[in-house]
């Protein structure tokens, strides 16, 4: 199971963008398929109702993310570094 091969602390943060609350996680590109259904799942169990996504740089600094379809104009246009000041707390996968 993939929550058994993970054991470790993400730090995220808390967004509302037009009224629908996101828990935006911060990812390494190495682990991040395996590390978002981890995610996803750890949010659920812990109550969290809105959606999930991730976030990371490419190797040329680009914001990459895994997001909702509705939540993508949005995140096509954030600077990563934007998105990294908001960090409010951690989420444990």
């Amino acid at each position: 199971m993939i929550l058994s091969k993970l054991d470790h602390t993400i730090p995220v943060a808390y967004l509302n963008i037009r009224g629908a609350t996101i828990l935006v996680a911060f990812l390494d590109a190495a682990n991040r398929p395996d590390t978002f259904a981890a995610l996803q799942a750890s949010a659920a169990s812990q109550g969290f109702q809105g959606d999930v996504v991730a976030v990371w740089e490419d190797s040329q600094g680009r914001t990459r993310f895994l997001a909702p379809p509705q939540q993508h104009p949005f995140f096509q246009v954030v600077n990563y570094g934007q998105l990294r000041a908001q960090v409010s707390g951690t989420i444990q996968v």
